[in-house]
């Protein structure tokens, strides 16, 4: 057997707390995906050396052989590199919590994706996310960047129409935490025991089919469930919840249910509660503590407490730190790239036509083969009414958000967060707006 080529990979966000766990979902992976050297990209330095010493111990303790480095410096970082993997949150999670808190004040849902504080995020990160995408076409030309920064949807909309030629792939783990929850509810061993068919947006679509490799369908069954539990697992149900999962998730995962039934012959994703039922969703949300809040006392301290214990220590050996599941999915894609493995996934690519009667230029999530030439989109023929509708309205919401950016068009984003289903009318977002502009003067463009 031919020998595969090591890789270089540089993690571009690499004072992330979900650093720790893509690089130990790498090294778990080095027999099919084997890498030559790993390295870390932050403007960040006090934030990611606190990752990148722990980092550093680790990959010396599992895999002496990889080379490791840190930087700020985007030449450093971005020389010799074949594949970018990019997470950054642009205003840490001080700005999510602006983001989430902000629309409460207007009794409108505030989410780090969807609604006012999705658009909110989105301004900040289109221009982090082309700075990157310049850095790499400098310094590495041939690398690809697997961009899974958050808000997916309007990143992926920015760099179709700002940077049409570039390498970037802009993918979501989301639909892959779900199919994680499917294959339980299954009783299957992994989500990679089926294939399916889904279409929409980032944070927005549909199952449709899913079958096993010998062709036999496995939506009744799940169907069933979902309308009943939605998609909390019968393990879940039965020990009345799972210690390792927030309460906010296990409502999300149970809400599923509801959404469900407004179209009982598919599957959703679990973000589409924030567009069919917001004001159930204000109802619930606490405006003086957040999603941002929750994170920043949970994820964010555990994660770098562990980072600390290790430099402190010396050795990665006990530690808590854990590969990411869902970062598996962004392995399996460099793979496919790096080695033309075919591999079958959802990812954000523009429609060019695989939904045919929806617009071309929108950025849809669809299955795709993935080969050394990047992905191939997979036909899904024509959506039903309901779901064309909703994703026309969202998907003018993500282009003039783009617009406004590249414009400084103050017009198009108060257009943007009116024509937002989250939003009751256009007075309360203008509201929202000029609180936001407020709150974001240090990244947003100036907007006129």
């Amino acid at each position: 057997m031919q020998k595969l080529k090591e890789q270089s990979i540089l993690v571009a966000g690499g004072g992330s707390t979900f650093t720790p766990g893509i690089v130990l979902m790498l090294l778990d992976n080095l027999d099919t995906f084997p890498i030559r050297q790993i390295k870390f990209y932050d403007n960040n330095e006090e934030r990611q050396e606190k990752v990148a010493k722990a980092c550093e111990i680790l990959i010396k303790e599992r895999a002496p052989q990889i080379k490791f480095a840190y930087t700020t410096d985007p030449e450093t970082a971005f020389t010799d590199v074949d594949f970018v993997m990019a997470h950054i949150r642009v205003g840490l999670y001080a700005m999510r919590e602006k983001d989430e808190k902000i629309p409460l004040k207007y009794g409108v849902i505030g989410q780090e994706t969807c609604g006012p504080g999705g658009i909110a995020y989105g301004m900040r990160s289109i221009g982090g996310v082309l700075e990157l995408i310049d850095y790499m076409e400098k310094y590495s030309p041939n690398a690809w960047m697997l961009n899974y920064s958050n808000p997916a949807a309007i990143v992926a909309e920015a760099t179709r129409k700002l940077k049409p030629n570039s390498k970037i792939i802009n993918i979501c783990d989301m639909p892959v935490g779900i199919e994680h929850r499917m294959a339980e509810i299954l009783g299957l061993d992994s989500r990679k025991d089926f294939v399916v068919r889904y279409y929409g947006l980032n944070h927005y679509g549909w199952w449709t089919d899913i079958r096993d490799h010998d062709g036999n369908d496995l939506m009744p069954k799940l169907i069933e469930h979902v309308s009943q539990y939605g998609y909390i697992t019968p393990s879940e149900i039965s020990n009345h919840g799972n210690e390792n999962v927030e309460e906010s998730w296990m409502h999300t995962f149970g809400k599923a249910k509801d959404v469900q039934a407004l179209d009982p012959t598919t599957l959703p994703n679990t973000y589409l509660k924030y567009y069919l039922f917001s004001q159930d969703e204000v109802e619930i949300a606490d405006p003086n503590y957040t999603r941002a809040n929750e994170v920043m006392d949970h994820r964010e301290k555990i994660v770098f407490q562990e980072c600390n214990k290790v430099v402190k220590a010396g050795t990665a050996k006990g530690q808590n730190l854990e590969a990411d599941d869902h970062a598996s999915y962004i392995v399996d894609l460099a793979r496919a790239i790096a080695y033309n493995t075919r591999e079958r996934m959802l990812l954000i690519v523009p429609n060019n036509g695989s939904i045919n009667n929806f617009d071309s230029t929108a950025m849809v999530e669809i299955p795709c083969i993935v080969t050394s030439n990047g992905p191939e989109p997979l036909v899904m023929g024509e959506i039903p009414r309901f779901q064309k509708g909703m994703m026309e309205q969202q998907v003018a919401v993500e282009k003039l958000v783009v617009e406004a950016w590249e414009e400084g068009s103050y017009q198009k984003l108060w257009q943007a967060i009116t024509l937002s289903k989250t939003v009751p009318n256009a007075r309360i977002a203008k509201q929202i707006l000029d609180d936001l502009i407020e709150a974001n003067k240090d990244f947003w463009p100036e907007l006129k």
